[in-house]
């Protein structure tokens, strides 16, 4: 008996009716339908299934509200309650906070350093020294204000920008290059705030405030990664964004940390608190906000989102610094911020996204491989029946807790590429055997309609808290 007809047996005993087509698979339970994309080699995980389609029937009582559309791409995997890999469209009136959790607006940014391999590898020693201090010992100095933070949650990032003080970090980078790079923050236009929804501490009566979480990677699968373009699959596509063989670009995995889990949390517990008193709780556990509260908690998670860019950004010009320091250039170009926890009011819909990548016909997508392997420069076809989407990564085939036991990383410096951490336990949990293949991912992708690759990067340097 195969696996997938193993699979389709266990799942009947649920009730969930299975079907697997070109890659496809389609799940119905009670007149309620998912599909995810996942070719035949990668294991589709019971539990993810069972996750998906609970957000596919979330439901409010005596509300039209309701979800649209549930959809997986083949970073498929179970999560802490919504799976990963996972898209879930739903009217204008309905969110389910639950959907993207308390790591709101983590995500992914690419630049460019405008140094080759060669001429960065002569500093490799010095260069790896001097990031671990400021990404992985918390050496750095930025200086924010409450006007500032104010400015960013009630205006937007140009004014937060605007509103900085003059020291620390911010005596040493280009605004007007940060005020362009504001343009290819993808998403930015889609979603407003309110700082009434912010974190109090903010905005203490004191001339600079320094939060501890601005400008930090974050544990688990953050990271940050120096690349090499390894491969020009495209070269117009390249050529627009300045890609070049062999030269050396930085890509950022992060979210928007301690605010997005006192956001998150505060509003998973608000949904379920305001279920109707009247009503049983419903059996998945998943509680919904419609129409006022809906528009709330946008506004809410919209502080989460901007935290979580300017928390990018500084990581970007902590590092840009360094290159500065060691180079004397600075020639560097943001390509891309996209985000991957979050929720777009999009097509008429709000597009919740949890650990998946916009990819609307012509943007530019971020598909990185497991700590090792190949990270992918791609551009989204805006395949409608995809919610617009792609996957965000490989996605996870082994738990943490099982790669510590196995402890498959043995010496680091026998690896092709260096990871630098302070903790040994990330190289077992990290490790490339925890995740699946990246390439039969690009490749489902690519044959069933969502990307185009364009460029390939190879892991250089990897920082991991």
């Amino acid at each position: 008996m195969s696996t997938f007809t193993r699979l389709q047996k266990r799942l009947s005993r649920c009730g969930i009716e299975t079907h697997f087509n070109n890659d496809i698979y389609t799940f119905n339970k009670q007149d309620i339908t998912a599909q995810v994309l996942l070719p035949n080699p990668l294991p589709l995980e019971e539990k993810a299934v069972e996750q998906l389609l609970d957000f596919a029937s979330v439901t409010m009582p005596n509300s039209d509200a309701k979800v649209c559309a549930a959809r997986a791409t083949p970073d498929f995997h179970p999560g802490a309650v919504a799976p990963v890999g996972s898209i879930v469209a739903t009217t204008p009136n309905l969110i389910i906070p639950a959907a993207i959790g308390t790591d709101i607006n983590c995500g992914m940014r690419l630049f460019t350093t405008g140094l080759s391999l060669n001429e960065v590898d002569e500093q490799k020693s010095s260069l790896i020294e001097q990031l671990k201090q400021v990404l992985l010992h918390d050496e750095r100095d930025v200086p924010v204000t409450p006007t500032s933070f104010q400015a960013l949650f009630d205006e937007g990032l140009t004014a937060w920008l605007g509103a900085l003080p003059q020291q620390g970090l911010w005596n040493s980078v280009n605004f007007d290059r940060l005020t362009h790079e504001i343009s290819k923050i993808s998403g930015n236009d889609l979603l407003s705030a309110d700082s009434q929804y912010a974190p109090e501490a903010f905005f203490e009566k004191r001339a600079i405030i320094r939060p501890s979480s601005l400008g930090t990677v974050g544990s688990g699968n953050h990271f940050v990664e120096l690349q090499i373009v390894d491969e020009i699959i495209d070269r117009h596509v390249a050529y627009q964004l300045g890609l070049k063989k062999d030269t050396i670009v930085v890509m950022i995995h992060t979210g928007s940390r301690d605010v997005g889990f006192y956001i998150g949390k505060r509003w998973q517990d608000k949904a379920k608190a305001l279920w109707p008193a009247d009503q049983k709780y419903p059996k998945s556990g998943l509680f919904a906000l419609t129409d006022n509260h809906a528009q709330e908690y946008l506004q809410a998670m919209g502080v989460a989102a901007r935290y979580a860019w300017i928390n990018r950004i500084v990581i970007t010009e902590l590092v840009r610094k360094t290159f500065n320091t060691l180079f004397k250039q600075d020639a560097s170009q943001l390509l891309v911020d996209i985000s991957h926890n979050v929720i777009f009011p999009e097509n008429g819909m709000n597009i919740h996204r949890k650990g998946a990548t916009p990819a609307h016909l012509g943007e530019i997508a971020l598909i990185p491989g497991s700590m090792g392997d190949y990270s992918y420069v791609a551009i989204g076809k805006g395949h409608p029946d995809w919610l617009w989407s792609c996957s965000h990564g490989a996605g996870r085939a082994e738990k943490r807790q099982t790669m510590r036991s196995k402890k498959l990383v043995s010496d680091n410096s026998l690896l092709p590429w260096q990871c630098v951490t302070l903790k040994q336990e990330r190289l077992f949990e990290e490790a490339p055997a925890a995740y699946k293949p990246i390439t039969p991912v690009i490749q489902a992708q690519e044959n069933a309609g969502l990307i185009q690759t364009a460029v390939k990067l190879k892991p250089w340097i990897t920082f991991k808290v």
